[in-house]
């Protein structure tokens, strides 16, 4: 039985989840195929992404593939009340609401969990945490499941390592449509769209601080290269700093970048990236936000401890006023800003990273007889397939390789 606030909001979630799917031909493109296949008749599958529009029309195509959808969202920011009340009248067991505190957020997890599923979509590992504790007994029936963005796939190599990981995983995250295309782009633009609507400011000639120069960092920073912004980039790895630094932005280490930046954004799956001493030194009227998956990047509870005040300034704004009268403004309680202030990534993009986890998962029930208890890649053949619906869905054509060219870049002589 589905958890959702109020079913009386689904039409205007019908509406978000039909414009996405007329922007998502990829997805749809293997939605046909599905349709005919029925690839996961008899299987139950749990989902944990960002409930909104484009997550459902997932849930949508894996169940045009014969299984049995339970969704829920993978941040208490994110969900759309409307959108799950829509999925939930399609047929998807949905399990979402907004804003929920975080043991409510956790008990939708277990309440998707409690279907026992065979397969699961996880993004930033919640569910497979859960799987290997609170929800140990739902695993029985798991041929696998896949993880779509880099903080969970750190945490689950970390499991893979100490061999703790709770059934076969496929490291979505690291597909190319997915890190090329979906965190480069997706990120690039769905980060400023929300830091806009959200404080109405402009960007031109202001000083943007960049946390990480990973795909997602490199999408933030051209965007805000683009629009007139100054750059700097922080960093713990040196190549990621060089390559930074050939692509035209200046390098610093927090420290120094906190005293000069007008906005600073998070994209580095670590924590305490900006804590007490970087708030101490800030410009008045700094705006903080984080583009990562956790609300770990910016220490935004000893900002809190060290405020005299905090007021919400706008939707989605809070304004934490220090001793000293200066007031530093977080975004979105410093969770992911462009889901917690905003829509998430464009429809085009998503279609590419949903269409690696709907032929991910198709992957793992044809290859079950064969998996291992590890962290598989996604194979380049499937890659390869969506690109080629992207391109073709763009009216866009590409050479291929001759036979003889074929050799001539395999062979040795």
């Amino acid at each position: 039985m589905s958890i959702i606030r109020d079913a009386s909001l689904a039409p205007s979630g019908h509406k978000k989840i039909e414009w996405v799917r007329s922007h998502m031909p990829a997805l749809s493109e293997i939605e046909r195929r599905f349709e005919k296949e029925k690839p996961f008749k008899g299987l139950r599958i749990a989902i944990s992404v960002h409930l909104e529009a484009k997550t459902a029309n997932l849930g949508l195509v894996l169940q045009k593939g014969g299984a049995e959808v339970f969704l829920t969202g993978c941040n208490p920011l994110s969900t759309q009340d409307d959108v799950a009340a829509a999925i939930a009248e399609r047929g998807v067991e949905t399990f979402g609401k907004y804003g929920v505190s975080p043991q409510e957020y956790e008990d939708l997890l277990a309440a998707t969990l409690a279907c026992h599923p065979h397969l699961i979509v996880d993004d930033g590992g919640d569910l497979i945490n859960l799987l290997g504790g609170r929800c140990k007994d739902c695993a029985d029936q798991l041929i696998g499941g896949c993880e779509e963005t880099t903080t969970g796939i750190h945490r689950l190599r970390a499991r893979e390592r100490e061999g703790i990981l709770p059934c076969t995983m496929m490291a979505v995250n690291d597909a190319k449509a997915k890190h090329y295309y979906d965190n480069k782009y997706g990120t690039g633009q769905s980060v400023w769209t929300a830091i806009m609507d959200t404080t109405n400011l402009i960007v031109a000639g202001k000083t943007v601080v960049v946390a990480g120069y990973g795909w997602c960092g490199k999408g933030v920073a051209m965007r805000a290269k683009g629009m007139g912004a100054n750059v700097v980039i922080t960093e713990v790895d040196p190549f990621k700093a060089l390559d930074a630094t050939m692509d035209g932005f200046r390098i610093m280490k927090m420290d120094d970048a906190a005293r000069i930046g007008d906005f600073f954004i998070t994209v580095t799956g670590c924590k305490d990236v900006i804590v007490s001493r970087h708030f101490e030194v800030m410009k008045d009227n700094a705006i903080l936000c984080n583009a990562g998956h956790f609300d770990c990047e910016v220490d935004v509870a000893a900002l809190s401890r060290m405020a005299v005040s905090a007021d919400e300034r706008r939707k989605n704004i809070m304004g934490y006023t220090l001793k000293d009268g200066r007031t530093l403004n977080v975004l979105g309680e410093g969770r992911l800003v462009n889901l917690a202030c905003g829509m998430g990534h464009p429809a085009e993009i998503m279609d590419m990273s949903f269409a690696v986890q709907a032929l991910s998962l198709k992957w793992l029930v044809d290859h079950k007889d064969e998996l291992t208890l590890k962290v598989y890649d996604v194979p380049d053949s499937i890659d390869d397939e969506i690109g080629r619906y992207k391109l073709a869905a763009m009216s866009l054509a590409i050479d291929e390789l001759t036979p003889e060219q074929k050799a001539y870049l395999s062979g040795w002589a």
